[in-house]
């Protein structure tokens, strides 16, 4: 049963609450504990649970075991059975009538929820700061002319900034991942016990609002039993999909490496590279390896957490561990601060990148596009067309600035001979050679989504905007959590008063 969603503040109001929600240290297993604990205690004993001349005394005794558990160094209980033992010390055996209606089970489906959920905030702030700097980059490098490679081969001529933004898009599909798993996660499996219910009317909504939670886990079978090993694969595949992303992107980074000449390298020094030991003319991309380790790891973690659930009978609790998840979760924001790290030590040489188209024929497919476009010739033949072109080129070492106009018209001919199109090439010379130009092919795109100045321009407002509104979402989130917690906090306050 959904929950009534609470009005929020502002949303400017709601990123200075955010810097306070952020998961602190001790918003662990032990934290959550406490607060089912207070919540329990001020719920009963307003339902008439709890025989309100007990809770008072009961409700001292778990504010004396947080206390306890928040002094340095103090030890915090993870699970129900070494946490109560404490909770009877501080009030008697008395204490134990908290645990109407409760379950291990049920409760600590709750905190990893809780906890997970935590993480998934900290992940979507990650997220986000490394998608502004790739937006802030693709500005920067709009009209920055670069080859493109698919297949491992140089491909076609593209605005670096076009590629960054592509990049930026992949991550805005993880950004709505983690709004759409956050939703499933963000749900309280309080009140279902071990798996189906009590005879005890708790109120099951209102534990989920103290907990900061939009909503319960409907069915009681499946809160502890079956949704609890959801979560951490499904958040298992956002980190696989962030990790492959940032691999992608280094890969392609660490290929100039292999160069003799790159046009695309880190600031050397520092943390991002290293000279070799041996070889003193080496600069190591230290930065990009070790990146890519850590996205490596990211994956074998998340896969971790799948083959833990793998052939899991109900109710096994092997994919359940906190520390295991939240390990998962960490590693993939670890992989995007090292991602964020690398494209701010980036160093882009243009005239080089320019300087490698010309060198190649990645424009020889705009050859063919010209000659179809303009003069109706079907792109197959003005694809062998280009194709001769490029084949007798590297075959005589003719770069694409330099091939000869009446080379061309011989080729055109000798490729049209014996069809319907024969004839000469109906470019001019001039045509010819704008044609082959890198830059005026990437200005003069059409397509919707190309890297053409309007469409540049149109693409980057929209991810700023879509940076901006999951800004808002995680402040939003973190604001919502927080404020429940101190309305426990209050009423929790007010029952303590009582004694």
């Amino acid at each position: 049963m959904k929950l009534l969603i609470r009005t929020l503040p502002l949303v400017v109001a709601l990123h200075a609450v955010a810097a306070l929600a952020q998961q602190a240290p001790g918003r662990d297993e032990f934290f959550w504990l406490g607060e089912i604990n207070k919540a329990s205690a001020v719920i009963n004993t307003d339902e008439g649970l709890l025989d309100k001349s007990l809770a008072p005394r009961l409700a001292a005794g778990v504010a004396q075991v947080i206390a306890d558990g928040n002094q340095p160094g103090a030890k915090r209980p993870r699970n129900v059975i070494t946490f109560e033992p404490l909770l009877i010390k501080a009030a008697g055996e008395d204490v134990t009538l908290l645990h109407a209606g409760r379950s291990s089970q049920d409760m600590l489906a709750t905190l990893r929820s809780a906890i997970l959920r935590d993480d998934l905030l900290n992940l979507a702030d990650q997220l986000n700061r490394t998608s502004g700097t790739l937006v802030a980059l693709a500005q920067k490098y709009a009209a920055t002319v670069v080859p493109n490679y698919t297949n491992g081969v140089a491909a076609q001529p593209n605005s670096y900034g076009h590629y960054l933004l592509g990049y930026a898009a992949a991550l805005d599909r993880d950004a709505q991942r983690i709004r759409e798993t956050y939703a499933r996660v963000d749900r309280s499996s309080m009140g279902t016990t071990v798996l189906n219910g009590t005879s005890w009317p708790l109120d099951r909504e209102r534990m989920a609002r103290y907990l900061g939670f939009s909503a319960i886990v409907d069915n009681a079978y499946d809160a502890s039993q079956l949704s609890s090993v959801d979560e951490p694969v499904e958040v298992g595949a956002i980190v696989t999909s962030v990790a492959l992303h940032t691999g992608s992107f280094i890969q392609d980074v660490m290929t100039q490496y292999a160069e003799s000449r790159p046009w695309i390298l880190l600031q050397e020094g520092g943390v991002n590279t290293y000279v070799s030991s041996a070889m003193p003319q080496k600069r190591n991309p230290g930065l990009l390896i070790r990146t890519r380790v850590e996205a490596s790891t990211a994956i074998t973690l998340a896969m971790g957490v799948v083959m833990q659930a793998h052939n899991l009978p109900p109710g096994m609790s092997d994919a359940k561990d906190v520390e295991t998840n939240n390990a998962m979760v960490g590693s993939a924001i670890s992989v995007l601060k090292g991602w964020n790290t690398v494209l701010n030590a980036l160093v882009i040489n243009p005239d080089r990148a320019l300087e490698e188209l010309n060198s190649d024929w990645t424009a020889s497919q705009e050859l063919a596009d010209v000659l179809m476009r303009k003069y109706k010739l079907p792109f197959r033949v003005g694809h062998h067309f280009a194709s001769n072109v490029v084949e007798y080129a590297r075959q005589n070492d003719i770069k694409p600035l330099d091939f000869p106009y009446a080379d061309a018209r011989r080729i055109y001919a000798q490729t049209v001979a014996n069809t319907p199109y024969a004839g000469n090439l109906p470019m001019s010379e001039t045509e010819f050679r704008s044609t082959l130009d890198p830059v005026a092919i990437v200005d003069h795109r059409e397509t919707s989504g190309g890297p053409q100045p309007a469409e540049m321009a149109r693409m980057l407002k929209n991810a700023r905007q879509r940076i901006a509104q999951q800004s808002d979402w995680i402040a939003a989130r973190r604001a919502a959590i927080d404020g429940s917690l101190a309305k426990l906090d209050g009423d929790f306050d007010t029952l303590l008063a009582r004694r």
